[in-house]
Formats: C-alpha cells, structure tokens, sequence
C-alpha cells in the first residue's frame, strides 16, 4: 500500500461546562458527537523521512506550515514509530474557527492514515501522540458519542441511540478561543447538566436531550461577536426542538425532530452565515 484516503469527521458538542483551570488550560465536561461533516486526507509514503502538507479550500492554504496540526501529528508518529515519511493532502469541507474541531480532526485523520499506511497497531501510544496535537485530538481518533472530561483528552465513550438531525449556521466572522474563555471566566455563565443529557441520550430520549443541550461560552461568544446571538435568533424562529453553540463558537446548530423540518429550515433561511444540514454519526 502506497497510500491512504482518510475521511476527518467533524464534531459539535452538545454540552460544554467548565469545570475549572489546570495550569493555564480551562478544565470541561462536555458531550459530544461526530458529524457527517468531513475533510478528506490523503496520504503518500515517502523513501525519506520528509513530511510535505498541501492544503486546499476555505482558504486553509494561508494556514503556516508549522502551525498545522496535520504536520504536527506526521511528525510526531514518524518520530514515534521511526517510519519513513509522508506527502499530505488535505481537502477542507470543515469550516475553519467554527467550534467544529477541524484541526484536530486533521490531526487525528493524519494518525490515523498514517497507521493504516505503515501498518502500526499501537492504540495506547496513538492516544498519548494525539494528546500532543490537541486536546481533543484523541477523542477524534474514533469520534461517536462520547463525554470529554479534564482538558478534553479524557475520553469516555457513550452508547448514543440517537441520530440527530441539526441545521449549523457559520457566522462570517469567528470567535477567538482564548478571548472567550477569558470573557467566561469574567462573566461565569450557567453551564447546564451533562449528567442529564447523557441519560437521555444513551436511553434514546430525544426531548429529554433536546432540553438538556447547552454551552456555558456562549454568552461571552455572543458579547465578542454578535453574529452568534443573531444566528441563535434567526434558528429560534424555526421553532426548534433546542438551539446551541459548539465549540467556543462561532458555529450554531438547532435540532430538528427529523431531516425534513431540517431541510425546510434551511430553505427558508435567508441570512447571511453558511448553512450546513447535519447528521450525528
């Protein structure tokens, strides 16, 4: 084998508290799932031990090559592992600083290729490598329904038994994740119950889920941009089952009770943010 083709999922989290400060990193508890969002890898063996990363859409070809997590993560598993290295290409779907985690799916996505293209089967030694490129870069290796504790690389998988239809809006403009926290840790706002959510999703409760879906940055992410507070109002007039936040933002996403009220809702939209119908995976 030559080379491999890697779908990197994206995610969207369904609770975010924040639980405290671990050093200079914030502590969470959130649930979250993968969406059938995805960037797609490819990669090539080299003879040397050189990494090269093309990227491509989204204007992620401005992204500096040492500040991408794709070569990070190459790095890191043919130090790791002492292969030969790799030339990697990586088709952007998902939108850049939208609380969906693409870079750390690109992260996981290169770990993962690079594995199945050198043959290594070493999940323990994958996880503390993915914990090195981002905090939620080991949850990403296998993606689902799972709750993240600590700084995100705590991984508790949860049996979901729902599929969730949600219509995302990505605002024009993001929100910095540092400005954010540190807005939060001014403002301390509600972060919500993962306990009762988690029951609810892993007994398929959809109603009792969409009640329980919350985000305890999104008041000091509207605060920074006020594309999100819009976006909130423009899916509450949908009617909804719930809206949220994901991430630090700046993505928004509303539940439907089923893809065809998703789909109308993305009909009738007429702002100004993108729009992305999703399903959970």
């Amino acid at each position: 084998m030559e080379s491999v083709r890697i779908k990197a999922y994206a995610k969207v989290n369904l609770t975010l508290a924040v639980t405290g400060i671990d050093g200079t990193y914030h502590t969470i508890d959130s649930i979250v799932a993968s969406v059938d969002l995805y960037d797609l890898i490819v990669i090539k063996k080299r003879k040397d031990r050189l990494v090269t990363c093309t990227m491509h859409g989204l204007d992620s070809e401005n992204i500096p090559f040492e500040h991408n997590n794709a070569v990070k993560a190459a790095e890191l598993f043919i130090g790791a592992f002492a292969t030969n290295g790799a030339d990697i290409r990586v088709y952007k779907n998902i939108p850049l600083g939208a609380g969906l985690g693409g870079s750390s799916a690109d992260a996981a996505g290169v770990l993962n290729g690079l594995c199945k293209l050198y043959k290594i089967n070493d999940l323990p030694k994958l996880k503390l490598l993915a914990d090195m490129t981002g905090s939620d870069t080991r949850y990403m290796l296998s993606g689902g329904f799972a709750r993240l504790t600590g700084r995100g690389g705590e991984v508790r998988s949860l049996d979901g038994k729902l599929k969730l239809n949600l219509l995302l809006l990505v605002p024009r403009t993001g929100v910095s994740t540092a400005q954010c926290y540190a807005l939060y840790d001014k403002m301390l706002s509600d972060a919500g119950n993962s306990d009762t959510a988690e029951s609810a999703l892993v007994s398929g409760d959809l109603k009792g889920l969409s009640e329980n879906l919350s985000n305890a940055l999104t008041a000091p992410a509207i605060v920074l941009n006020g594309e999100v507070g819009q976006c909130i109002n423009d899916l509450k007039a949908f009617c909804p089952l719930a809206v949220n936040m994901t991430g630090s933002g700046s993505g928004v996403y509303a539940l439907f009770e089923n893809s065809e009220m998703c789909e109308y809702a993305r009909s009738r939209y007429g702002g100004t943010a993108k729009t992305y119908r999703l399903k959970t995976r």
